[in-house]
């Protein structure tokens, strides 16, 4: 976990360090929660052949808590963030099917310990084609590309048959999308932003809402919602889930 933080913090460090020379810049800072409900079906395959296992009914897992962080720098008509947030979800529960994982075999009623382990990196530029910012409402919308990258490991033990399997993947996933953002006042703003692609067997859609709100000019808080829909389609591994949940946390622009 200190390992990935150092990493998130490095590449925000770095962000800061290469764009000093913007006269304009803008640079804004969150830390928060994350609370995530999973849904789908997960396995692990060889040469694409085993037994999908429910997310709810099979490995009833847990819903996932942790801490994110986001680091953004807008200058003119652009914005440019980065983004980590880890996801982890364990559960045990009773097989409600029978299968294969890995190759090991599994029957109904087996007893299993499982859990998935999603550490996304979300890189992103958006440029506003609408950008009032001068206005007592202040309004900006544009497009955005970014990539997801999903460092992804599932574990699957079935105590029943006695053996434990791991499979992990990182799959980078670009996407296209839009984002807008509405400011009523100076000390409270409204953001959405969406994006999605598909390409082979992998497909990935997030998005999200949020308000912000600054009693302080330079510091307040913010809550929201976000949702996924993943599918990561391997040779060794499948997931097709969806995860959604309310956030919240602290900001600091400077």
């Amino acid at each position: 976990m200190l390992k990935k933080w150092s990493i998130a913090l490095c590449m925000g460090g770095l962000l800061l360090f290469t764009t000093t020379s913007w006269a304009d810049e803008l640079v804004s800072f969150k830390l928060g929660y994350q609370l995530l409900f999973p849904s789908g079906t997960v396995a692990g395959t060889i040469e694409g052949v085993g037994q999908k296992v429910n997310l709810e009914d099979d490995l009833n897992l847990d819903d996932s808590e942790e801490i994110t962080a986001e680091i953004a720098l807008q200058w003119g008509n652009s914005r440019l963030s980065v983004n980590y947030l880890p996801i982890r979800f364990t559960g045990a529960g009773t097989l409600t099917v029978a299968g294969e994982f890995n190759g090991q075999v599994f029957n109904v009623d087996d007893e299993v310990r499982s859990g998935i382990r999603i550490d996304l990196y979300d890189v992103g530029y958006t440029y506003y084609l609408i950008n009032f910012d001068d206005l007592p409402t202040r309004i900006q919308f544009g497009a955005e590309v970014a990539v997801k990258i999903t460092d992804t490991e599932l574990t699957f033990e079935d105590r029943t048959a006695g053996f434990v399997e791991r499979e992990s993947i990182t799959v980078p996933i670009p996407t296209l999308g839009l984002r807008a953002r509405i400011a009523l006042a100076d000390y409270l703003g409204l953001t959405g932003r969406i994006g999605y692609m598909a390409y082979d067997e992998h497909h990935f859609l997030d998005a999200e809402a949020q308000v912000e709100f600054s009693p302080l000019p330079n510091v307040g808080i913010y809550a929201g919602y976000r949702y996924f829909d993943l599918k990561i389609d391997d040779e060794d591994i499948f997931v097709e889930s969806e995860f959604s949940g309310p956030f919240a946390g602290i900001l600091v622009r400077f």
